[in-house]
């Protein structure tokens, strides 16, 4: 057992993730989280090819299952709800554009955080204030006015990441915002949906409704095209007009589920966005998920760089003899080929969004290289650091 101290910030998914592999490989870990609580909800989340492994090898696919919102596929429709495209969840060996594992954000904090709760400290309604590293550890003060001392540090909360900023410099440096919107939240299911996702495009917009697991409830999905966005990502009110006006002369159901935007209670809206960084760590600091890669939700592949990228962190620390030295490059070499391909699946879904609102030659609509798909759901090796730990400690 190694008993090195790792304080991990987040706990949405990549860090209860990176809490779990972190504690079977010997860790002593601390997750903190400036939420008071999980926060349930949110948008919904897809597992894909290599990330069901994982899943799998963390012995969590019976648990996942169950909280699946169990969508049966996609329907795109025109503004009367004729279906012009139908997407099954089955396509493609359940990998396809509706994925078999679909959850909502919330369920699956839920289970990664219940799987690792009885030997993980979690510390919610606090964060990290300021750290301190040198070449044996990290000093950190939290804003609670609590100071400890880590061996290292993992930041994984999220793509407005606050330790990021702290460590690595401004926002500004690495966000690049890919000129989308996307905004959703909850309403309740007066509108007759069964299992079936429905979408509506118009010039570039798009307005959709998503089963939940709760059948009285739905998800309300909207996005618009915006090559710069004059509203904080903290003022809920600004983002709620924002909408409206920009989904004012939308059609179909759009003015029916815009009725609900000031009872909901979970809106959430920001610019579709990817990080790019040169390098995701520094001295004993690395950063996971979005924090270090977000690929954006038009990628379809967040969490599963969350999930993975847990898993290859953790697995090089503890057969590396925890020595950050080693660990961190070695992280980042596993997973720098797959996160670039997610990344260019993102910025061509948006491309594809934003092309009939540019009154594109259709010629000229980007195509999904087959190729590029298998290689952003495949495509990274998943070594066996099970039997590579055991032979080091044996």
């Amino acid at each position: 057992m190694s008993g090195t101290k790792v304080l991990v910030a987040g706990a949405s998914i990549a860090g209860p993730a990176l809490a779990h592999w972190l504690l079977r490989w010997g860790a002593e870990v601390t997750v903190v989280e400036r939420a008071p609580e999980l926060r349930p909800g949110g948008q919904a989340v897809d597992a894909r090819g290599v990330t069901k492994d994982v899943i799998a090898l963390m012995g969590l696919d019976a648990a996942v299952r169950a909280a699946r919102t169990e969508t049966a596929g996609a329907y795109t429709v025109d503004a009367d709800g004729k279906v012009l495209e139908t997407f099954s969840a089955e396509d493609d060996g359940g990998d396809g554009y509706i994925s078999e594992i679909e959850i909502l954000r919330g369920d699956l904090s839920r289970v990664l955080y219940d799987d690792t709760r009885d030997g993980v400290e979690y510390i919610f309604g606090d964060r990290i204030a300021e750290l301190t590293q040198d070449s044996d550890g990290v000093d950190v003060a939290f804003e609670s006015g609590d100071r400890r001392r880590f061996d290292l540090v993992v930041g994984a909360d999220g793509l407005h990441s606050a330790l990021r900023a702290m460590v690595f410099g401004p926002r500004e440096k690495y966000i690049h915002h890919l000129g989308l919107v996307l905004a959703f939240f909850s309403v309740p299911n007066e509108f007759e949906l069964g299992r079936w996702l429905l979408d509506f495009h118009d010039a570039g917009r798009t307005a959709g409704l998503r089963p939940v697991p709760d059948a009285t409830q739905a998800m309300a999905m909207f996005s618009f095209p915006a090559a710069e966005l004059d509203v904080d990502f903290r003022d809920v009110a600004a983002q709620k007009q924002l909408l409206r006006e920009r989904m004012a002369d939308m059609g179909w159901l759009t003015p029916r589920i815009l009725a609900h935007l000031e009872s909901t209670p979970d809106f959430y809206l920001d610019q579709v966005a990817q990080v790019v960084m040169d390098s995701w760590s520094t001295g004993r600091v690395v950063l996971l998920g979005d924090a270090a890669y977000s690929a954006s939700p038009m990628s379809g592949q967040g969490t599963g760089l969350a999930l993975v990228g847990a898993y290859l962190l953790a697995g090089e620390l503890a057969a590396n003899d925890w020595d950050p030295a080693v660990a961190f490059p070695a992280y980042e070499r596993r997973m720098r080929s797959w996160v670039e391909a997610n990344q260019e699946i993102g910025r061509l879904h948006v491309q594809s969004l934003q092309a009939p609102a540019l009154d594109a030659d259709p010629d000229a609509v980007p195509e999904f290289d087959m190729e590029l798909i298998e290689r952003a759901i495949n495509g990274v090796e998943l070594p066996d650091y099970a039997t590579t730990i055991a032979r080091s400690a044996s």
